[in-house]
């Protein structure tokens, strides 16, 4: 083995991205000058990746909470309106909920537990135990909640969000009642019209609740999907993958990706010569094992990359190979036989071989995010653009 290092993820500092922006000049730039000013060689199928954040900002992808209200009005009528499944977050979901609660006379809001969709959790689940409650069919009222339950704060950010949500609920002009339940069905006995606002069981939840005789059914993925006043919009997902922006306003999650993501890769290889690839992240995919909270609060990993990120990993797993085909084996003579066997792939699928028990069974672009997001951070690390080499190396290179 002549060289060390496998795969490095790097973090490229760039300018603060404005609206109208000319972003693929940017990252273009971003990439050549850290190539440049770090002494890196650039190869095919090297990956640069660039956060949503700067995608929406450029793209100046923005609702205000009276946009959101227009579109509520316009979809339920204004009346009463149950808005199930939300995720726990000041950041994903409170500026849409009082954009929501604005467009309403009453919301019936429907908390799941012990737990959001992502993790957050309202209730400890030893705690749930000893009073006797069963999440798959017990619904509670927030009385009934408060009695067994008390006041819970998250462990994190010290909010209840059991009355955060209400507080802004009734400071944006709405009624509001509190259930918790897991079975979207149990909102209907509150009224028919229902935003489900869960993120990736939303199509099973639907489905639920127009075969249970829901009358409007919309889902979080199905507000602000067109332009209101000239705001931003995503007519694919909607309010989902939304982000506070300010007390009034969400980044929507970013559109028209495709064509950034191809026009930044044709860039780089006038530039370089080589064929990089080149995607768009937002959240990556896993879970805290700590905080519970599994990260992707975003509809997917990735909403464009180019055509060499589209699969998912075939590779061997090494360790397997050395434990049973080449036990007899070690030192060079294994690290040869090792090097031969992984030569001998042909790109045919290595799903149900048993050297490949193991490995990653996820797409390369779930990987990639979260490699990009754990690398970048969502804080004040000022790197929104990555740059990855060695990912698709095995130990067969050089």
């Amino acid at each position: 083995m002549s060289r060390m290092l496998g795969t490095v993820s790097m973090g490229v500092r760039a300018p603060i991205i404005r609206q109208g922006d000319d972003l693929a000049q940017i990252v273009t730039d971003s990439i050549l000058k850290a190539i440049s000013e770090e002494g890196l060689t650039p190869h095919d199928r090297d990956i640069v990746a660039m956060t949503e954040a700067i995608v929406a900002r450029a793209q100046g992808n923005y609702a205000s909470v009276e946009n959101i209200a227009q579109d509520v009005r316009a979809k339920f009528g204004g009346d009463t309106v149950g808005v199930i499944f939300p995720i726990l977050s000041r950041n994903r979901f409170a500026i849409c909920l009082r954009g929501i609660a604005s467009g309403c006379k009453k919301v019936v809001l429907m908390l799941s537990y012990p737990s959001d969709e992502v993790g957050n959790h309202l209730i400890d689940w030893d705690l749930m135990d000893q009073n006797h409650v069963n999440p798959y069919t017990d619904i509670l009222s927030e009385q009934q909640y408060r009695q067994m339950f008390g006041y819970i704060k998250h462990p994190f950010t010290g909010v209840d969000y059991v009355e955060y949500y209400s507080d802004l609920i009734r400071e944006s002009g709405a009624q509001v009642e509190i259930v918790f339940a897991n079975d979207p069905r149990a909102v209907l006995k509150y009224t028919k019209n229902v935003l489900n606002c869960d993120i990736h069981t939303r199509q099973r939840t639907k489905r639920l609740l127009k075969d249970a005789g829901a009358e409007r059914v919309y889902g979080l993925d199905e507000i602000m999907t067109a332009p209101v006043d000239e705001s931003g919009y995503n007519e694919r997902y909607g309010l989902l993958g939304s982000n506070k922006s300010t007390e009034d306003t969400v980044k929507l999650f970013p559109r028209d990706c495709q064509g950034l993501v191809e026009d930044i890769q044709s860039r780089l290889y006038e530039a370089t010569g080589k064929k990089m690839e080149v995607m768009v992240y937002g959240d990556g995919a896993f879970k805290d094992p700590v905080g519970k909270i599994w990260e992707l609060a975003d509809p997917v990993v990735s909403p464009a990359y180019t055509a060499g990120l589209e699969g998912t990993p075939n590779e061997l797993k090494l360790k397997y190979l050395a434990d049973n085909d080449f036990a007899a084996l070690s030192g060079d003579a294994l690290q040869e036989a090792i090097k031969n066997k992984i030569q001998q792939k042909d790109g045919s699928s290595l799903v149900g071989n048993m050297a490949a028990q193991g490995t990653t069974p996820r797409r390369l672009t779930d990987l990639i995010g979260s490699l990009c997001d754990l690398t970048s951070g969502s804080g004040d690390k000022g790197t929104p653009i990555i740059y990855i080499q060695g990912y698709f190396d095995n130990y067969t290179n050089d």
